[in-house]
């Protein structure tokens, strides 16, 4: 299912709140859990803020620790030396949304940051992928200027979602670019690394984003391009979501980027123990108020 948020776009403003819950139960006892969480949304993502933040724990005693990650994302470092039965992660956050908030400004060095240019083992270039990339107009090469590197961007968006139906359970976090458009199928992650990959055979900057989208049950996957911002001193991130086939709106949320999925996960660890774990998870994004 492909939801649809546009009705949020034309809103003054808007307030989101977000429960998410890992419960991790395992067959007997395990030891040495060592886990990491990325569910924190930025303090502040252009226009949204976030305004309340809370993460418990409960079914083991634990340590934790809070971190950022070279990327600025809030990583949550869980350890217990002994789970008996179950260990669940509870978060809960409100955030706010103001229409004509600030974009997503970063240094002019990301331009050049080979973490958003160059291919991941999820994104590698392949000869259908770069057929793909070419086919898609504009013409010309990189470095891409603001007005072109957009219009790019919005061509390789339009191609990633003509590229792939969606379809839950046909792929998998490990599954490449080039598996999903050879597949033709995938959900929203490969649509991201798909459009990830065009945008580096073009040479135009980009990076994952993991987050949420309102409307839909599980967690969400986007890309957002490096262009100069309007004044030209600094960069904006511009968000595309071609899982949708459109640009980010109101109905996003953003948690963390990376180069791809593998840089941030919601929830990864390990366990020492021959017990079996099963994860089970909830989400829920809702609009408390409007304007």
């Amino acid at each position: 299912m492909r939801p649809r948020t546009g009705h949020l776009d034309g809103l003054e403003r808007v307030t989101y709140r977000l429960d998410q819950t890992f419960l991790y139960h395992y067959s007997g006892p395990i030891q040495t859990l060592r886990h990491r969480l990325r569910v924190v949304p930025p303090a502040q993502h252009g226009p949204t803020t976030l305004v309340t933040s809370r993460l418990t724990i409960d079914g083991a005693e634990v340590h934790r620790r809070r971190w950022r990650d070279g990327a600025g994302n809030t990583v949550v470092r869980v350890g217990a030396e002994r789970v008996e039965e179950y260990v669940r992660f509870s978060y809960t956050a409100t955030l706010a949304r103001q229409r004509d908030g600030a974009a997503v400004l970063l240094d002019r060095a990301a331009l050049g940051d080979p973490r958003w240019r160059r291919p991941t083992a999820l994104t590698a270039p392949s000869e259908p992928l770069r057929a793909l990339a070419l086919a898609s107009s504009p013409s010309g090469d990189a470095p891409w200027d603001r007005l072109s590197g957009l219009a790019l961007a919005d061509h390789l968006n339009q191609a990633a979602y003509d590229a792939l139906a969606y379809e839950w359970g046909v792929t998998g976090v490990r599954t490449t670019a080039h598996e999903a458009l050879a597949l033709g199928r995938g959900v929203c992650q490969d649509s991201a690394h798909l459009m990830l990959a065009l945008c580096r055979i073009r040479g135009l900057p980009a990076r994952y984003v993991s987050g949420h989208l309102v409307g839909q049950g599980g967690t969400h996957a986007w890309v957002e391009v490096l262009v100069p911002s309007a004044d030209g001193r600094a960069v904006e991130a511009v968000g595309y979501d071609p899982c949708n086939g459109r640009r980010t709106g109101a109905g996003h949320v953003t948690v963390a980027t990376g180069r791809d999925y593998r840089d941030v996960p919601p929830t990864s660890g390990t366990y020492v123990g021959s017990a079996a774990g099963r994860l089970t998870t909830t989400r829920d994004l809702v609009v408390l108020d409007a304007a």
